[in-house]
């Protein structure tokens, strides 16, 4: 059985573990600590960055982009669409939620690796700009949820859970439009919220 080195709260591996459990992919999920190196997630990928998918021949898979195209060709294109301008869409929203994920991780990293007086508001400041604008991006174009979701649907709820388990009350503030959006897809694909960010 594939496995998936994740770490619980990680928005990257929350969308990966979704993402096999949407296509029908049995993975089994190992739990690592990024912190201190594991042998398994260094010797999988170098740059010690989750989520991993190790495939059943030992193969190492990583960055959860490139993971979810993989599931796709191997599910038969669960993920993504056939469409070029569907698969299109479906690919941009993965890279803004993802990107979205990036600026608030690095918001996160800041406070909790850096000495207090060492913080850099300004930096701090320029990755929340970003994340209230891509926010505010996808209010005004909230993608439908159909019955068929793509990777881009899947990355986006699992945002949206980051954001909820990191910036509670920081985020939400005229963008209740996303907060039901999340609902609704939780309603419609309930058998993916155990993977959320926790």
């Amino acid at each position: 059985m594939p496995r998936i080195l994740y770490s619980s709260a990680s928005p990257y591996s929350a969308k990966v573990r979704m993402a096999a459990a949407h296509a029908g992919i049995a993975c089994e999920a190992v739990t690592v600590d990024t912190n201190v190196d594991p042998a398994v997630l260094i010797d999988a990928n170098p740059l010690g960055k989750i989520p991993v998918l190790i495939t059943d021949d030992g193969e190492a898979v990583f960055d959860s982009r490139v993971i979810t195209q993989y599931l796709n060709r191997i599910s038969g294109n669960a993920m993504f669409p056939r469409n070029a301008a569907k698969r299109l869409e479906a690919e941009r929203l993965e890279a803004l939620a993802d990107g979205v994920a990036d600026c608030l991780l690095a918001h996160v990293y800041e406070r909790r690796f850096r000495p207090e007086d060492k913080i850099h508001q300004p930096w701090l400041e320029r990755q929340w700009s970003k994340v209230e604008r891509s926010l505010d991006y996808l209010v005004a174009n909230t993608p439908k949820i159909p019955a068929k979701i793509t990777a881009g649907h899947i990355a986006l709820r699992a945002l949206i859970g980051y954001l909820a388990l990191r910036f509670a009350g920081k985020w939400e503030k005229g963008r209740s439009k996303l907060v039901r959006w999340a609902k609704k897809f939780d309603e419609k694909f309930p058998q993916l919220a155990t993977c959320l960010p926790n």
